[in-house]
């Protein structure tokens, strides 16, 4: 009987961790251009394939700024870029040795939000910031996003941000 219960305790826990894993509360920023500052653009870390142009809110940026934890309401925007490839099909790089940017592969939200961290389990949680990946056109994508999740846990003493002495400047 215990088992049993221990079972259904166990499962409940993971379909709650799936029904938030599936929750739409990042929606695409479609005005992310024109009103947030671009203020970082990277070869990115995870990928050596890819570039990234960081976005942010002036809500962000003002917080960070001022040395203060980003507020709820912070919105971060990723364009994601596929670099492009030599003949051979290797990453081309600038004689600066920086990723050349090719086409846009994607746009990834972090947006923080009240209590939206809650639920997670501790390899997940990112304080209350959640993620989304979108098409450039704006078209949700189906993506596990605990992916970014668990790669952004562990970044706690910069607000699971990357970019966050970047964000401050």
């Amino acid at each position: 009987m215990i088992r049993k219960a221990s079972a259904l305790v166990l499962g409940l826990g993971l379909i709650a961790s799936v029904a938030l894993a599936d929750e739409e509360r990042v929606s695409f920023p479609a005005n992310y251009k024109t009103t947030f500052e671009n203020y970082v653009s990277l070869d990115r870390v995870q990928n050596h394939d890819q570039i990234i142009r960081l976005f942010a809110n002036d809500i962000a940026i003002e917080a960070a700024k001022e040395g203060r934890e980003l507020p709820n309401g912070s919105v971060l925007v990723g364009e994601v870029y596929k670099a492009k490839k030599d003949p051979d099909g290797k990453v081309a790089t600038s004689a600066l040795g920086r990723r050349v940017r090719d086409k846009l592969a994607a746009v990834a939200v972090m947006e923080k939000g009240e209590g939206w961290g809650d639920n997670f389990p501790d390899g997940l949680k990112n304080g209350d910031w959640d993620f989304a990946i979108f098409k450039p056109s704006g078209e949700r994508l189906n993506k596990d996003l605990n992916t970014c999740r668990s790669c952004h846990a562990p970044m706690a003493k910069t607000q699971h941000l990357f970019s966050l002495e970047h964000l401050a400047q």
